[in-house]
C-alpha cells in the first residue's frame, strides 16, 4: 500500500491550508488514517486520525483548530488545518493503519507545512 501526500506549502499566522492523501488501495477499507508531523530535533507526534468508521482523535495542540475527514471508498484522508501558527511548522506524514493479522503501519512520503509569523 503507498500512500501519496499534497497539499503543504508557506503560509502565513493565522491562514489556512488542507492537506490530502490518497492510498493505493481500493478493495477495503483502511481502518485508521491519519496524520502526524515532525519539526526538527523532535519526534513525530500525533495530529489527528480517523477510523474507517469515523471516529476521530486529535492531538491536543490542534483540537479546535484542524479537522480531519476521509472518504472512506476511496481510501483519501484529509487534514483541513485553520488558525495556523508558527509552530505548527513541520513535516507532516500521512499513515495508515490496518488489521491484517496483525497491525500494518503504512507511511506517504511527508509534506513540508511552513508558518511565518
Amino acid at each position: 500500500v503507498q500512500l501519496q501526500a499534497s497539499g503543504g506549502g508557506l503560509v502565513q499566522a493565522g491562514g489556512s491550508l488542507r492537506l490530502s492523501c490518497s492510498a493505493s488501495v481500493v478493495d477495503f477499507s483502511i481502518n485508521y488514517m491519519g496524520w502526524y508531523r515532525q519539526s526538527p530535533g523532535q519526534e513525530r507526534e500525533l495530529v489527528a486520525t480517523i477510523t474507517s468508521g469515523g471516529g476521530t482523535n486529535y492531538g491536543d495542540s490542534v483540537k479546535g483548530r484542524f479537522s480531519i475527514s476521509r472518504d472512506g471508498i476511496k481510501n483519501s484522508v484529509y487534514l483541513q488545518m485553520n488558525s495556523l501558527r508558527p509552530d505548527d511548522t513541520a513535516v507532516y506524514f500521512c499513515n495508515g493503519r490496518h488489521y491484517k493479522e496483525s497491525w500494518v503501519n503504512y507511511w506517504g512520503q511527508g509534506t513540508q507545512v511552513t508558518v511565518s509569523s
